[in-house]
């Protein structure tokens, strides 16, 4: 059996393994979960029987975990090597940036998906103007490191070719893009970045892979029933 991907691609983690997947022509089967619905724990990723000699079943619910998923496939597939470079330099400025994300870019972008469309859309909860207002702040800030500590005048955050940073990087400023922020106003040259990131991705690839997130604000309201089983994660995971 191959590989089975169980995606969500309204989560960040997912998009960036199925983006990564298809513009590598890394063979799946897709296997859709709805995580708003009650569906399986994205903390958890399996692998029931890796490494098997007749038998490679990894079955996937992408979370935390993704970064340790898009290394396996580096290693697993052929795949060109601008993605994680051989170069130790370019390696470490990979490494760097996949090191620095998880608290920074990835939470601040979770909690203005969240605090500026989702709260309200979704789970029908206000959100008070000043925690608003101080999640954006943060993100400013996020930004702002984003672009002059790892892109600073380059083409992309490992230099002169598209890595797994610009993939986890781009997928996660697209959680505050669609709720409404206006991440890249202001700001030319990550705008340039942003373009430069879908040209290497495939603008095509790039919409399919984040349809659903820039439709958030058409999500109908949560169940009560999954809305109270669901809360208690939310505000856990976007603490």
């Amino acid at each position: 059996m191959g590989l089975e991907l169980y995606l969500d691609l309204l989560s960040q983690p997912c998009r960036a393994v199925y983006i990564f997947a298809k513009k590598n022509g890394i063979p799946f089967e897709l296997r859709t979960v709805e995580l708003l619905k009650g569906g399986p724990d994205g903390g958890v990723w399996g692998t029931e029987s890796l490494g098997h000699p007749k038998c490679e079943l990894m079955k996937l619910v992408m979370m935390q975990r993704h970064v340790a998923i898009l290394l396996y496939l580096t290693r697993k597939y052929k795949v060109p090597d601008h993605w994680y470079p051989q170069d130790l330099q370019a390696r470490a400025r990979v490494d760097e940036y996949l090191a620095w994300q998880h608290t920074t870019l990835r939470r601040n972008c979770l909690r203005a998906l969240w605090h500026k469309a989702m709260f309200s859309v979704f789970l029908g909860e206000p959100v008070s103007p000043e925690m608003l207002a101080a999640t954006l702040a943060e993100l400013d800030v996020t930004l702002k490191i984003l672009e002059d500590k790892f892109l600073q005048k380059n083409a992309f955050l490992s230099r002169p070719h598209i890595s797994l940073a610009d993939l986890v990087a781009i997928t996660e400023l697209m959680h505050p893009v669609g709720a409404g922020c206006q991440v890249f106003e202001g700001r030319p040259k990550l705008a340039a970045w942003r373009q430069r990131v879908e040209a290497a991705v495939g603008k095509i690839l790039f919409q399919e892979a984040h349809e659903t997130i820039l439709n958030v604000k058409n999500f109908p309201p949560a169940d009560p029933v999954i809305k109270q089983k669901l809360i208690p994660g939310i505000l856990a995971m976007i603490q």
